[in-house]
């Protein structure tokens, strides 16, 4: 059995906690939170709550260490202090700071001798892989990422952010006339604005003034400014109702040719649709949790993303039982 420690019990702590239950190689030791532990209740009934002041404590109980914190400001500091100590997996997305999150990582890992992958879920992660097979298959191809119908959490929580506003949700679209040209074998340029649309739910708290929010949400750069946003303000109830759960997905299509003339086509498409963004993120942690294992079991150390990690290390399957049934 794999001895997995949770970090962080959140949206992505309880999605981790779930993935371990399904997968019968692995068994939670414990989670550990910055808050007063007796205030968390999880689901494991014989999995203990510790602080996360007691967690070098428990360096002999836990074989990988999955550290559910956030990429703002969690992660850059506490994947590299942990690997340290400990096997760990994280889910680092801020794309444009992988390479120095990784040198950061990769060099206490080597220090530690322990196993770290990073930025580990489906986008970074999975998306990746596709991106890379993609490219490796028809290197004269072009390659495109669409996201959603989904919620983006970091952009909900920047409109969250404006005065005057109680909660909101924000949904990033692709433009349908975009993915249709894409899946068609065209390889058009396409701008940010050409790509995805914005549309954001918010419930205004009640005085709020609704045309600067909008103003605010529309202009905010960095987030809605290149795109084209449409904002819905409807009551907290509707939003509760009708825009709780975190579903998210995409689409990673590379269009290509092959021949001495370049004269045939082909189109590879790789998609998700997800109901939880994160139960979905949480369980390719999982998976990376037992590769990290087994390869330091073998002395592999360091830090590794999912573009090293051979398939076979993500399975619960034996070699033999892949190339039996999956191969």
């Amino acid at each position: 059995m794999i001895r997995i420690g949770i970090l962080g019990y959140g949206n992505l702590g309880r999605g981790v906690e779930c993935a371990v239950k399904q997968n019968e190689d692995m068994n939670l030791t414990a989670v550990f939170t910055r808050r007063e532990p007796s205030s968390v209740q999880i689901l494991t009934k014989d999995a203990p709550v510790y602080s996360i002041s007691e967690l070098l404590n428990h360096q002999n109980d836990i074989d990988v260490l999955i550290i559910c914190g956030g990429s703002a400001t969690d992660l850059p500091v506490q994947t590299p202090e942990y690997v340290k100590y400990f096997n760990v997996i994280d889910s680092f997305d801020t794309h444009a700071k992988i390479p120095e999150h990784f040198a950061n990582v990769d060099k206490a890992a080597r220090e530690s001798g322990k196993t770290a992958i990073i930025s580990a879920g489906w986008d970074p992660g999975m998306f990746s892989l596709s991106r890379v097979y993609a490219d490796a298959i028809l290197p004269s191809g072009k390659t495109y990422t669409f996201w959603g119908r989904g919620v983006s959490q970091g952009h909900s929580d920047a409109v969250r952010r404006i005065e005057g506003v109680a909660d909101a949700r924000q949904y990033t679209i692709p433009v349908p006339s975009s993915l249709e040209m894409v899946r068609n074998g065209e390889t058009p340029n396409l701008s940010t604005r050409e790509k995805h649309t914005r549309e954001c739910f918010v419930a205004a708290k009640p005085g709020a003034d609704l045309k600067r929010i909008e103003k605010e949400i529309k202009e905010m750069p960095n987030y809605f400014a290149d795109y084209d946003t449409t904002v819905h303000f409807v009551s907290q109830e509707e939003l509760n109702q009708n825009h709780s759960k975190i579903s998210h997905g995409g689409f990673v299509i590379c269009s290509g040719r092959t021949g001495w003339q370049e004269e045939n086509q082909h189109v590879i498409e790789y998609s998700l649709k997800l109901d939880s963004n994160p139960e979905f993120t949480a369980s390719v942690l999982a998976a990376c949790a037992r590769a990290a294992y087994r390869l330091n079991q073998e002395g592999s150390t360091g830090c590794k993303t999912l573009l090293d990690i051979p398939p076979a290390y993500l399975s619960r399957k034996s070699g033999g039982e892949l190339r039996e049934s999956m191969l």
